[in-house]
């Protein structure tokens, strides 16, 4: 074997050890980062993530000395052809106090299309403090082509929210995962006997 096919040799292994890093490098932040960094925002409240589930309203008290701004803003993934917006763009709520809103949305696409929604609380301190308990991102939402409809959301503010804090943002994410449920859909009627 020449010098020159030995180092060709060399080149090609070296190219196979770079490929596997690269595609393991792809899996770990593709299928392994996302879960964890989920996980530690759930724990922690990093991130203004909120909480997917609904909390009791129970035990709310209200106190009326304190006005809040609470702001909503709406966004759409540019592969979701919905119209997507808060009825109103802010309300002033006292802590404790149950509020009602509404997020309308419209389907501009002819067809049938599933979305989800994604929370998140600005500042991320007041995040904790953000009780939902009632709200259309806790579930999917369906439309199909063409058609509206307004989504609620039920809401107070926990009223140990820091007295530092005078507004808090709630902003949505809508995405599409038509593709998602389809998918699950027929993954379910296959494996059902």
């Amino acid at each position: 074997m020449t010098e020159q096919n030995a180092r060709a040799q060399d080149s090609i292994k070296l190219a196979k050890r770079l490929t596997l890093i690269a595609v393991g490098m792809f899996v770990f932040a593709v299928g392994v980062l996302p879960p964890m960094y989920d996980v530690i925002c759930d724990i922690t409240g990093l991130n203004g993530k909120t909480a997917n589930e609904a909390d009791s309203a129970e035990s709310a008290v209200v106190q009326e000395e304190r006005l809040i701004t609470v702001q909503f803003l709406a966004d759409t993934d540019p592969a979701m052809p919905w119209d997507f917006k808060p009825v109103e763009r802010s309300i002033k709520v006292h802590p404790g106090e149950i509020r009602k809103v509404d997020f309308h949305v419209h389907n501009r696409d002819a067809q049938w299309l599933v979305g989800q929604a994604i929370p998140s609380v600005t500042p991320s301190q007041a995040s904790p403090y953000f009780k939902k308990t009632e709200c259309f991102c806790f579930a999917q939402q369906e439309l199909q082509g063409g058609d509206a409809m307004n989504m609620p959301l039920i809401f107070y503010i926990d009223p140990d929210l820091p007295k530092n804090v005078t507004t808090i943002t709630l902003s949505y994410k809508l995405f599409n995962i038509t593709e998602k449920v389809q998918q699950e859909s027929k993954r379910v009627a296959t494996t059902t006997p």
